[in-house]
């Protein structure tokens, strides 16, 4: 539901230009973005419309973090990858490259209503990082991911991360919730597609701790 006058995406742009990071905001065809608002029922005038009216996603720091937004080839759009009923209990907003996901509670995680929680391939379980999605998008552009990943990346990540395409992940074995895959310089990488790395962490998660993603 577009209402350009108030829309929330000169700021975004204007953090954009003035972020401490690489991003890469993916042009989206107008009338996809506009159906994206309509199947959400979202406003330009919300950060996540905003997003998904005027670009496919953003990129953050070569791909390491995908903030969804209209949908692009390899990228889901908001509404594809929050259809169903999951979308009542949480609603997916970002993918990072090693298979963790970013969602706002709509109050199944436990965490907090509106709250962006993080859902990663170290514990299996999601857990609030602090804020809203504006907030959490401010702290992304704003280099806020260098000590929240410090544990998981490795030296060359960036130059690495460079390859992937969005629709890949890096695969590690062992795998970070392992107590032999707590150092991220010594494990093996590979990559690999995305929706595989989401399938292997989801069913560890089910095995180990009856989690769900």
């Amino acid at each position: 539901m577009s209402d350009a006058d108030g829309s929330a995406w000169p700021e975004i742009v204007r953090q954009i230009h003035e972020a401490s990071v690489d991003v890469e905001a993916i042009p989206v065809d107008p009338v996809r973005g506009q159906a994206v608002l309509k199947e959400l029922q979202l406003t330009e005038r919300s950060t996540l419309g905003a997003i998904a009216a005027n670009a496919g996603g953003l990129l953050i720091e070569s791909g390491w973090l995908r903030i969804l937004g209209g949908g692009m080839p390899g990228l889901p759009s908001l509404s594809q990858e929050n259809s169903g009923s999951r979308a009542r209990s949480h609603l997916v907003v970002a993918f990072d490259a090693l298979g963790g996901r970013f969602a706002i509670d709509g109050g199944g995680l436990g965490i907090a209503a509106g709250e962006v929680c993080y859902w990663g391939p170290d514990t299996l379980a999601w857990s609030g990082i602090g804020g809203g999605l504006s907030a959490f998008v401010s702290w992304a552009l704003d280099g806020g991911l260098t000590d929240f990943y410090a544990s998981l990346r490795w030296t060359g990540w960036r130059q690495d991360s460079s390859s992937l395409a969005v629709d890949q992940g890096w695969s590690l074995y062992p795998p970070p919730f392992s107590t032999e895959g707590q150092n991220a310089n010594a494990v093996s990488r590979s990559a690999v597609p995305l929706a595989e790395l989401h399938y292997f962490y989801a069913e560890a998660a089910r095995q180990l701790n009856g989690g769900n993603v």
